[in-house]
């Protein structure tokens, strides 16, 4: 028997502290407007909210608050106004630039932190062949098995402090970079003048991105030795470092962690990265299974001590059916199919194929989060069957119409790769949601009120309340990583003003207040129906009720609220 945890109700606005002006002040500013009032209850803050290096929050070095974005005061602040937060709890790895990873750099073996990460080789110890780079190669079948977010091994070499190197298990990103030498640096062998030559070779190497212990020192390769460990004794990390759940050392950091964003107002944690979290030799090491289900099993007790609800984030197809078993284990999930079900509703006009989803999700009990755009890409992938066959909520075909829609219409994409670095799949596709429905501002406003009277949480990323389009410049300036800045303009205080003018953002926020205040949004779905080109969604609380009748070709659609046999009104938006 599982236990069902009561989920916090209401409109969640989604925003990093700096989305909107310079910090988050001038997020909680805008939300005291009298535009916002009762619009929001909720607010998943990103987690640049922390202090982090990398991964726009994602790489975090630890929960403490970034000052230069957040202050105490602000989080007060949205306390007052009744608003309740979510958080990002970054299960799988840390910062490279973590105390505890610091300090593992700082004294190897003797670290207590030695294995809060993965040694790799440690992990393989008899499961592969030793490279001549000093990698263990899983065994065959292993290696098959692996799921990868990017090409070759996920291993960062790391050096310890007898100059050994340790290759450490590394899912997400990962770089290494050297300071600038001068002569000064290697006057330890050398006298005085003599190592500017020297470190001119030594910086020449390291910007044609050749191995220093392969580099051709001329005269100086004599003291080789003595220039590689000084040359490495400074090497400099970037990177994510995945965690070692088999240490308790981690689970104390989790139960801490948890503690401490309770006491900054949250609500619900998102577990970010969670199907990575479990490894085990010969498995997937994504989801293994049973391992995953004992791990969410004992964070949830944690999480519960805290009075906190916990969010599984897991992008995988349909026809896998994880979010059906993380259902079914008591826990809330995101609806990453409701995205890409939208666009071909709205595109194609006709609401078969998210009917058919919506009265899964009311027949299961679901319990969701839905959001049309967010920090991240639009999850067309998810929609499909099991390596493209079996159960799916769109065919192959029309998902990938879908992707070939938003791709012309400015987006990109994203992609995952196999062991061998074969690229396997799309993994998302980045663009604003706007500009993924072809900048058609009645779409727009339909796919919001659909949203709203879906069952769920409904998540509004900043951007989409205020129409925003697809960033070019900003994506280009990202390079290899870019192309999620596509949808992460920062807004200024003229753009919100101008926004709030426009009829598109006064009607989304209508929309929104009317979902957290309508008694009928405490009840349930009661009726939902999709004939030919046309969507009716019916919520009903005693006799209070809520009705969307929307055209899904012409974009049109009434929303009709009030007490049966009572009081109704209808409002048109055409």
């Amino acid at each position: 028997m599982t236990t069902r945890i009561d989920l916090p109700n209401g409109v969640m606005l989604n925003a990093y502290p700096d989305s909107i002006g310079e910090k988050l002040s001038d997020i909680v500013d805008m939300l005291k407007r009298p535009e916002f009032d009762g619009v929001f209850s909720l607010f998943y803050i990103l987690p640049t909210i922390f202090h982090s290096d990398l991964d726009r929050g994602f790489s975090v070095i630890d929960y403490g608050l970034n000052e230069e974005l957040v202050s105490a005061n602000d989080l007060a602040g949205l306390d007052e106004l009744g608003i309740g937060l979510k958080f990002d709890l970054v299960l799988n790895h840390l910062s490279v630039g973590s105390p505890q990873f610091q300090d593992m750099l700082a004294n190897g073996d003797a670290s207590p932190f030695k294995d809060f990460f993965i040694d790799w080789n440690d992990f393989w110890a008899g499961r592969g062949t030793m490279g001549a780079d000093g990698h263990i190669v899983p065994n065959g079948e292993d290696l098959e098995k692996l799921f990868m977010r990017k090409p070759g091994l996920p291993i960062l070499d790391v050096r310890f402090p007898d100059g050994s190197e340790r290759p450490y298990w590394n899912t997400f990103y990962q770089e290494v970079g050297y300071p600038e030498f001068e002569a000064a640096d290697f006057s330890s062998f050398l006298g005085a003048g003599e190592g500017e030559g020297l470190a001119a070779a030594v910086n020449s190497a390291i910007a044609a991105g050749v191995p220093i212990g392969e580099a051709d020192f001329g005269v100086f390769g004599a003291h080789r030795d003595e220039i590689v460990d000084i040359v490495e004794s400074r090497r400099r990390y970037l990177g994510q470092m995945d965690l070692n759940a088999g240490s308790q050392k981690v689970w104390d950091f989790y139960d801490e962690t948890l503690e401490r964003v309770a006491g900054y107002g949250a609500r619900m944690v998102r577990l970010d990265a969670f199907a990575y979290l479990h490894k085990e030799p010969g498995q997937r090491n994504f989801f293994n299974k049973p391992g995953t289900w004992d791990y969410l099993a004992r964070l949830k007790d944690l999480a519960e001590k805290h009075g906190l609800v916990l969010l599984p984030e897991i992008h995988a197809r349909y026809g896998e059916g994880l979010h059906e078993e993380v259902a079914a284990e008591g826990f809330p999930v995101y609806d990453f199919f409701f995205p890409g079900l939208v666009i071909d509703a709205l595109d194609r006009c006709t609401g078969a194929h998210l009917l058919d989803w919506v009265g899964e999700i009311e027949e299961k009990g679901i319990r969701t989060v839905n959001m049309l755009g967010c920090h991240d890409g639009i999850p067309v992938l998810d929609l499909g069957g099991r390596n493209g066959e079996g159960r799916e909520l769109l065919g192959e075909d029309d998902i990938e119409a879908v992707v070939e829609r938003i791709m012309a219409r400015g987006g990109r994409v994203k992609n995952l790769f196999g062991p061998d670095g074969r690229k396997i799949a799309y993994y998302q596709v980045n663009a604003t949601f706007f500009s993924a429905l072809g900048e058609d501002e009645r779409k727009l406003r339909l796919a919001r009120a659909i949203q709203l009277f879906m069952p769920g949480i409904p998540q509004v990323w900043y951007l989409d309340l205020f129409a925003g389009k697809n960033d070019y410049a900003a994506a280009d300036r990202g390079g290899t990583g870019g192309h999620k800045e596509i949808n992460r303009t920062t807004l200024t205080t003229a753009d919100i003003e101008a926004g709030l003018a426009t009829d598109v953002v006064r009607d989304q926020l209508a929309l929104m207040r009317l979902r957290n205040s309508a008694p009928a949004f405490a009840g349930s779905l009661v009726e939902a129906e999709a004939p030919e080109g046309r969507l009716r969604l019916r919520w009903r609380h005693g006799r209070h009720f809520a009705e969307l009748h929307a055209d899904l070709c012409n974009h049109h659609f009434a929303v009709t609220t009030g007490i049966e046999d009572g009081d109704i009104e209808t409002v048109a938006y055409n």
